[in-house]
């Protein structure tokens, strides 16, 4: 092995080495017992104090050096003082283990590096490990993070939550899923999702665990939640009947309005194809032409019309507003449908011919018998015949009782003037 690798094998080890110049200051250090050179320099001060009593002998091998309520076995080469110019020397910890993250070795390979925090923590709540994720959380490293406790990075209210939990995993001796909230750096609230689980340290029962910064995943499903429970009190207090349908067309969700207007309950409109609500008209394939565009992602909207049918067998015409919905890939996953400018609810009546709905339109614009003759090239007796056939089917007396029926019934288009048919708009 080179000497990096020694090197590099060293910093997994509870040691301390390190070399001095010739005004005694430290030139070169390394192992993994100290994270930093101040605390490695602190030793260093503290070796050359208690290996500089008088009458110590300078060429014994080694000696018992306390520091930070710890305990190392100080070494040197005969003939060098760690007190004295240059010198060499190693410092190795007594009843320490391998340097942090090596007790667990295969979860520590596993985590160290890996997105998720993870911690190794005795029963007392001091860190024995912790990788580089968990370490990122508190603005440090993980070697800054052994050896100290929950407390020295925690809020009280946290740290009494955290060892809590760890009480749980000690007391039932079995893993756990949590998902606790925290306090970020920032002074904001983060929310963590993972498990703790027991682990055998050296002959005891230390708690272990991995965790997922969700902080942000539940900002945005709170967010959606809050979307969702807008667009559900918009859908069932505007009034609007609307529906969300699949692309198979069948209904999804649908407000309260909607089960009003085809006098059904909710529960039973939810999975039933829209189609069997719409009356077998003659001008469907609008409708159609617009549903296969939205579908297809030729269009993002439409607005058509079509004959609706309640339960009771009642027909009443609407206008139909369309959005497509993209999901996954781009593909249309659901169009909404809204009902706007809807017709009185009426029996079904046989359909009206294109010369009769042209004499609705005529007279509802205030043309006289002679003028609908005259406009379209029929014979006064032919009009005379239409209106007296019109005033039967829709079941109105007179003119103007005629030309309201057409529109309530929504054969005329109520947004347009001069009056025109509701299916061609």
């Amino acid at each position: 092995m080179n000497d990096s690798g020694i090197r590099a094998l060293m910093e997994c080890l509870p040691l301390f080495w390190w070399e001095t110049d010739e005004r005694s200051h430290m030139a070169e250090w390394g192992g993994g017992a100290f994270a930093d050179p101040s605390a490695a320099r602190r030793f260093l001060d503290r070796a050359r104090q208690e290996t500089s009593v008088p009458g110590s002998p300078l060429d014994e091998p080694h000696r018992v050096v306390r520091f930070d309520g710890r305990t190392f076995q100080v070494h040197w080469p005969a003939g060098e003082h760690p007190g004295l110019g240059r010198a060499r020397g190693i410092a190795v910890e007594t009843g320490a283990q391998p340097a942090a993250g090596r007790r667990s070795a295969a979860f520590a390979e596993f985590a160290d590096l890996a997105p998720a925090a993870a911690f190794l923590r005795d029963r007392d709540g001091r860190y024995l490990w912790a990788n580089h994720s968990y370490a990122h959380l508190y603005g440090t490293t993980p070697e800054r993070i052994v050896g100290r406790r929950i407390e020295d990075f925690d809020t009280p209210a946290d740290a009494a939550q955290f060892r809590a939990l760890d009480q749980e995993i000690l007391s039932q001796g079995r893993p756990v899923r949590h998902h606790l909230s925290y306090h970020r750096k920032d002074g904001g609230t983060g929310q963590a999702a993972g498990h703790r689980f027991p682990v055998q340290e050296n002959g005891e029962t230390c708690v272990a665990g991995i965790y997922v910064d969700i902080t942000e995943h539940a900002r945005a499903m709170d967010q959606r939640r809050e979307a969702e429970e807008s667009l559900k009190a918009l859908r069932d207090h505007s009034g609007l009947p609307c529906a969300l349908l699949s692309a198979d067309g069948r209904i999804e969700q649908a407000g309260t309005a909607t089960a009003e207007l085809f006098r059904s309950r909710l529960s039973d409109l939810i999975g039933r194809r829209a189609r069997t609500l719409i009356a077998d008209t003659s001008d469907l394939r609008p409708l159609h032409r617009a549903w296969e565009g939205l579908i297809s992602r030729r269009i993002r909207r439409a607005e058509t019309s079509a004959v609706l049918l309640d339960t009771l067998g009642r027909q009443r015409r609407a206008r139909l507003h369309l959005a497509a919905v993209s999901g996954p890939a781009g593909h249309v996953s659901h169009v909404w449908a809204v009902v706007t400018h809807q017709s009185v609810a009426h029996e079904p009546h046989p359909p009206l011919t294109a010369a009769q709905i042209r004499i609705l339109s005529l007279l509802a614009g205030g043309s006289t018998n002679g003028e609908i003759a005259a406009s379209l090239g029929l014979s006064r007796q032919t009009v005379d015949y239409h209106l007296s056939r019109l005033r039967e089917q829709l079941g109105a007396a007179t003119r103007p009782a005629l030309a309201a029926r057409a529109y309530v019934l929504g054969i005329l288009d109520p947004r347009a003037w001069p009056p025109r048919p509701a299916t061609t708009s």
